[in-house]
């Protein structure tokens, strides 16, 4: 094997290049053709670099979008609870208003009066019906 490297080396001596346009015209071509393969492989690393870059950006975006549906459904459902309690509290209201309303009323406070607490008015008798048990009329 070193006997073979000593022979390439002798060959390499031995041989002259020739220095003519054809020769300097073919290095010239050789190194452009270099140089050209060199920047093909630097903007392939280049577009390479963006797309990963492109890539990292849109998934962040992306997530970004998706963590915000969330919360505004979130938010929405949150929304729609607080107006259904909305609703009913105002109906409740509208019912205490016409209550406060009846109780300014006397005829309607003595109703309430003699219906709750068997009151009665002068010469009227009251009666009061027992309520039947359901076995009771089951049995019969």
């Amino acid at each position: 094997m070193a006997q073979r490297q000593q022979q390439e080396q002798v060959h390499r001596d031995s041989v002259k290049t020739l220095d003519n346009d054809y020769v300097r015209s073919s290095a010239e071509q050789l190194k452009k053709q270099q140089i050209k393969q060199r920047q093909k492989v630097l903007s392939r690393r280049r577009l390479a670099v963006f797309f990963v870059f492109a890539a990292v950006v849109c998934i962040a975006l992306v997530s970004a979008m998706m963590n915000q549906n969330t919360r505004l459904a979130e938010k929405e459902e949150e929304k729609r609870q607080a107006q259904e309690e909305l609703a009913a509290i105002k109906d409740q209201q509208e019912m205490l208003k016409l209550q406060i309303t009846k109780l300014e009323d006397d005829e309607y406070i003595a109703k309430l009066a003699r219906k709750e607490y068997f009151l009665s008015e002068d010469g009227e008798i009251i009666f009061t019906i027992p309520k039947e048990d359901k076995k009771e009329v089951d049995e019969q």
